[in-house]
């Protein structure tokens, strides 16, 4: 149809105005009127444009060959890819991390710390209201600009104990909905008045910071912390 001659002007209607008007998107019209791919583009090794300069097996041992005279006991593919271009061999550096990937040939990498178990050492739900509480910090965006959101929610009845917006997210401001959440449930505000509660919170300045911290501990208030990049138990 895209090359059927149009009888009032006397030239081809074309692909795009026909996709147009067929509500049919070029690309997909193109992928089935391509010739189907051959078995080599099946392989997940195959890709598309030139092959480079000289072949895969050619381009190894030339990187075998430079990591053998280098004096340190690894070097990165950046190193490798800088230093073939030096002897005149002209690749990318996706092909030369490519195949030392493959063969083994990066050098080793710093492996990081473990991090332990995900488990915590106590559940995030208890078995009786006002046990352990949850606090959090986001912000939302009103008429007269950003502010921050704090909340303090019950980790078992999922009830909001305490909420406090501010335009300035404070450690003093983080204290507030946990302010409101003792006066309410505890019936006042004094030392040791809210023994055998904790709070969960993640590892935040603001809930990090001294003046937090004193003040559940004033309040008799255990901090309990979530685990770093754990935050299915915040």
């Amino acid at each position: 149809m895209s090359r059927t001659v149009s009888p009032a002007s006397g030239s081809v209607y074309g692909l795009a105005r026909v996709c147009r008007i067929w509500r049919v998107s070029r690309a997909t019209v193109h992928r089935y009127l391509s010739p189907p791919r051959s078995e080599a583009a099946l392989d997940p090794a195959w890709r598309l444009g030139p092959v480079g300069a000289m072949p895969d097996t050619a381009l190894l041992l030339r990187i075998r060959a430079i990591l053998t005279c280098s004096p340190f006991h690894g070097a990165g593919h950046r190193k490798v890819w800088a230093r073939l271009r030096m002897k005149r061999v002209r690749t990318s550096k996706r092909r030369v991390l490519r195949l030392m990937r493959a063969h083994d040939l990066l050098a080793p990498t710093r492996v990081g710390t473990p991090r332990g178990p995900r488990n915590h050492d106590c559940p995030i739900i208890p078995e009786w209201v006002d046990t352990m509480w949850g606090t959090e910090l986001t912000t939302t965006w009103t008429a007269e600009g950003q502010v921050a959101v704090f909340v303090a929610i019950d980790h078992w009845s999922a009830e909001c104990v305490g909420i406090h917006t501010a335009r300035r997210a404070t450690r003093f401001e983080a204290l507030e909905p946990i302010r409101q959440g003792v006066r309410q449930r505890f019936g006042g505000f004094a030392a040791e008045i809210a023994s055998g509660l904790s709070v969960r919170h993640d590892h935040g300045s603001q809930y990090m910071a001294d003046a937090f911290q004193a003040e559940l501990a004033f309040l008799g208030i255990a901090s309990s912390p979530a685990f770093v990049r754990g935050p299915e138990g915040n």
